[in-house]
């Protein structure tokens, strides 16, 4: 098979961006962090962190021991989202991105001419070259060449930062015989521990195996798919729903009371509200978490004919923050919120007695008046206190729209 895919990686991120803005962090150690707080962990680590051993989700207090000089930053959302669309951009002028899988990952198909491997490698030293022009010396990437998407992204981790790795078909599979188990896309701790039962213990393992062992093993389908991608095959991307729309926020240390968690509750369902909306969704759940600094948790879920209408959501909010145990657990340290059971805004039964045509008119007023004038321009007053908390985070494989998640 022919080499078919390219797949670009950036290295460390976060880490990378805020040393290209801030010349004096070069060369050094760097932590990212979601809140400037002693109680908090790192969000990303720089190379220079990472030989230290800090790595994502390292707490403040080991990171300082790991790397006692080490500089931690408050991460900026908004400056990594606006940079990641210039490095797509560098990267288009070079080969056309077929998928933005993340903030910090893209692939890219191959054709033509440029399936061949010295015009493969030409083509990604020529996006190094384009990317280090648009967005600066420190801001690297590991880019992998393979007959196919899954192949190329597992060559893109086999050699960071600033790699370039090929894996041919006649590789195949000696190539991935130096690799666990975990390093493959799609095997998680739990997924390593099925294969562990069924007998396969390492990677050699489980290229060897057959289709209807992997089939077995997996339990699914899924496991002939891997079968599939092992030996080189780019099968058809599987269609995608989105299943929730949600935001989390670790809360700072001046708002870790039982009132300012509510109203940053607040604050993160307006918003998630807003997004369900853009997305042309409604909502038949919402999930409220909030985690206390003793490692304790609350949660709690409530049930409801699908909506988009903040005031009912909001009400449903009301309804579960009766049951918070309040004041008899530990200080909250972070909270988020999930709405769930989506279904097409266009496809939604009223009930009756629905209210919530007189509010369609509210809700489309205050989503145009806070995209055209700031996202705090219209709001309900149960967010007063988090007006300025939760601002724009980046979760894995969502990019935020500054439209509707900025916090202008």
């Amino acid at each position: 098979m022919p080499l078919r895919a390219l797949y670009v990686d950036f290295n460390s991120y976060f880490a990378s961006v805020e040393q290209q803005l801030q010349p004096e962090l070069r060369g050094r150690p760097v932590g990212v962090l979601p809140v400037l707080a002693d109680t908090t962990c790192c969000i990303a680590a720089s190379y220079e962190a990472k030989r230290c051993g800090v790595k994502t989700g390292t707490s403040v207090r080991d990171a300082r021991r790991l790397c006692p000089d080490i500089r931690l930053v408050e991460a900026r959302p908004a400056v990594y989202v606006e940079r990641h669309h210039r490095l797509v951009e560098a990267v288009e002028c070079c080969l056309h991105v077929e998928r933005v899988l993340s903030i910090d990952e893209m692939a890219c198909r191959l054709t033509g001419s440029d399936t061949r491997r010295e015009r493969a490698l030409a083509i990604a030293r020529q996006i190094k070259h384009a990317i280090q022009d648009a967005a600066g010396s420190e801001i690297r990437c590991s880019i992998g060449i393979a007959p196919n998407t899954f192949l190329a992204k597992v060559a893109s981790d086999m050699e960071k930062p600033d790699g370039l790795v090929v894996i041919e078909q006649a590789d195949l599979p000696e190539a991935l015989y130096g690799l666990g188990l975990r390093d493959l896309c799609g095997i998680g701790k739990a997924m390593e521990q099925r294969l562990l039962r069924h007998g396969i213990h390492s990677v050699r393992a489980l290229c060897a195996a057959g289709r209807e062992a992997l089939r077995t093993a997996w339990g699914s389908i899924e496991g002939e798919r891997m079968h599939a991608r092992l030996r080189g095959e780019e099968l058809p991307e599987q269609p995608s729903q989105r299943a929730s729309v949600g935001h989390s926020h670790v809360l700072p240390p001046e708002l870790r009371t039982p009132e300012a968690a509510f109203s940053v509750l607040h604050r993160l369902l307006q918003k998630a509200a807003m997004r369900l909306r853009s997305y042309g969704c409604v909502a038949g759940a919402l999930h409220v978490k909030v985690k206390f600094q003793d490692g304790g948790r609350w949660e709690q879920q409530a049930r409801f004919d699908q909506t988009g209408d903040t005031l009912q959501l909001l009400g449903a909010l009301d309804r579960l923050w009766r049951e918070f145990p309040g004041k008899s657990q530990s200080p909250p340290h972070g909270v988020a919120v999930a709405l769930t059971q989506l279904g097409e805004q266009t496809r939604r039964s009223r009930s009756l007695f629905d209210a919530g045509r007189s509010h369609d008119q509210l809700n489309a007023v205050i989503d145009s008046v806070n995209l055209r004038y700031g996202r705090q321009s219209l709001y309900f007053g149960g967010a007063y206190r988090a007006l300025h908390a939760a601002p724009m985070r980046i979760a894995f494989n969502h990019i935020p729209d500054p439209e509707t998640e900025g916090d202008g």
